[in-house]
């Protein structure tokens, strides 16, 4: 196994490579309820029909086949789960943006930029997760930031994502967080180049 990927976040905390984690660890993380659980991180890669279509466990399978989770020698994965003391407790869906279909057919991401969303040397940070019983402990934070290492090293030209603006006191709609926020992108060194919508912003690496 490589050596877990830094993060300064919280020294407790490692990252991974997906396929680096157990289909256990995975299961662990998603859990059995909730909206993690039901997408299975498979929204942004399958068009309307085909996701819908699909049962969870159908989608779970998916899951498992893309990140070639228990096959630390692998050549591909596509995401990042973290550890807090050896315990999987957070997802991250990272890999080429070329392979989010759904993404790609968006308008807000483009709105405003002279961008080819097709370009395959830009990689995507779509989607984080983290376990129920460990949040508020920087994990998603520790994601974002290992990331960067992990697109950089795979020979992408930028990485970039697609977070909420948040602001105390503010409502947000249940799971409109998954996509991460600002200031955990920001703390990752990621900056802004685009503010689509009013709550919507594009941050970005460039290599």
């Amino acid at each position: 196994m490589a050596d877990p990927i830094p993060t300064e976040t919280d020294a407790k905390i490692s990252v991974v490579p997906a396929n680096e984690a157990s289909a256990d660890d995975l299961r662990a993380v998603f859990g059995t309820r909730g909206e993690a659980a039901n997408c299975q991180c498979q929204h942004f890669r399958n068009p309307d029909s085909s996701w819908r279509s699909a049962p969870v466990e159908e989608r779970a399978r998916r899951l498992r086949e893309q990140t070639n989770c228990g096959d630390p020698g692998a050549k591909t994965t596509t995401g990042l789960v973290a550890y807090l003391d050896g315990e999987p407790v957070g997802w991250c869906a990272v890999e080429p943006r070329t392979e989010y279909v759904r993404l790609l057919r968006a308008r807000v991401p483009w709105t405003g930029r002279d961008e080819d969303p097709n370009d395959v040397g830009v990689w995507a940070v779509t989607c984080f997760v983290t376990r129920v019983g460990f949040r508020r402990r920087g994990v998603s934070r520790a994601l974002a930031r290992a990331t960067v290492d992990f697109a950089r090293e795979r020979g992408a030209r930028a990485v970039e994502g697609y977070p909420m603006l948040t602001e105390a006191g503010q409502d947000l709609v249940w799971g409109e967080l998954y996509v991460g926020s600002r200031s955990i992108f920001a703390a990752a060194g990621f900056t802004e180049v685009s503010r689509p919508t009013r709550r919507r912003v594009v941050m970005r690496v460039d290599f």
